[in-house]
């Protein structure tokens, strides 16, 4: 079975796997103040975040129009497309993917072609280093030779059993979007306090916190470690912020408490630099 492997801008593709034609990203667009600015690999994560830094406002996204992805899916020269979206709960990306695959189904019944293309796009219920475990987990799949409805039902339950983890160096956008009041905002950067959080169905939650990035991190990787069981056979994913050296470290404190078969490191695209932050970690382990 061909097939491609679509997700929006949140996906996060490693430098290797943007080369590889069975991948591809759509973009979402970013907000800033005035300025828009287009996820795509025009993307210059470091003036984004000196963007972000002087605006008093806080960033915003929008979501791919139905249009831009039934291109994508039409453009796919594959049996099988899957579509990998942000979390539902945290951008509108993945209705609008929803819809474009109606449409592009309504369309082919209506010039009567039967296509033998099928679709499917799934709610990540993540983000970031969740969608990209979750791509990854179809291309294993895929290339094992399962078909079509197998790759569908085993995705739906290695999503289900996810988990997603991030901390935090940076609580400004929590801060200038009212999650947390200026005065809980500035005792937490005073007392470098570092949220541990979690995703349950794709809605944000705190698990812990700590004093200090490291510390935070240290703690990530324990609720992790704890929560993913034996990881033998597992992948984890980390995703970081403008900052390699974090993600390495992350990389380093999983391989110390367990065994991966993989532990994969990325950059975060623009969506996620802007909800993570500047120094921000995303963390996926299936």
């Amino acid at each position: 079975m061909t097939y491609k492997i679509i997700g929006d801008s949140c996906l996060d593709l490693t430098e290797e796997l943007k080369k590889d034609p069975k991948f591809q990203m759509v973009p979402l667009t970013l907000q800033v103040g005035a300025a828009q600015v287009v996820d795509d690999e025009t993307f210059d994560q470091k003036a984004f975040i000196r963007m972000v830094k002087e605006c008093p406002e806080c960033p915003k996204t929008a979501c791919p129009s139905p249009e831009i992805f039934k291109e994508a899916y039409e453009a796919a020269d594959a049996e099988a497309v899957f579509v990998i979206t942000l979390s539902s709960h945290l951008s509108g990306s993945y209705n609008s993917a929803a819809l474009a695959k109606q449409l592009y189904e309504e369309e082919m019944k209506e010039k009567g072609i039967t296509s033998s293309k099928k679709i499917e796009v799934l709610d990540s219920e993540s983000a970031s280093a969740g969608q990209l475990e979750q791509a990854l987990y179809i291309r294993d799949l895929c290339e094992q030779g399962l078909n079509f409805e197998e790759v569908v039902e085993k995705l739906r339950k290695f999503r289900d059993e996810m988990h997603t983890y991030f901390v935090l160096e940076s609580l400004d956008t929590l801060r200038k979007n009212g999650r947390l009041s200026g005065l809980q905002a500035f005792f937490a950067t005073a007392l470098n306090i570092k949220p541990v959080m979690g995703a349950d169905h794709g809605v944000i939650i705190k698990l812990d916190q700590a004093r200090g990035i490291n510390k935070g991190l240290q703690r990530m990787c324990d609720i992790a470690i704890k929560e993913a069981g034996d990881t033998t056979g597992k992948r984890a994913v980390v995703c970081h912020v403008n900052n390699p050296e974090r993600g390495e470290y992350v990389k380093q404190e999983l391989a110390k408490r367990a065994s991966f078969k993989e532990i994969v490191v990325t950059n975060a695209a623009g969506v996620a630099t802007v909800y993570a932050n500047d120094g921000g970690i995303v963390l996926a382990i299936g």
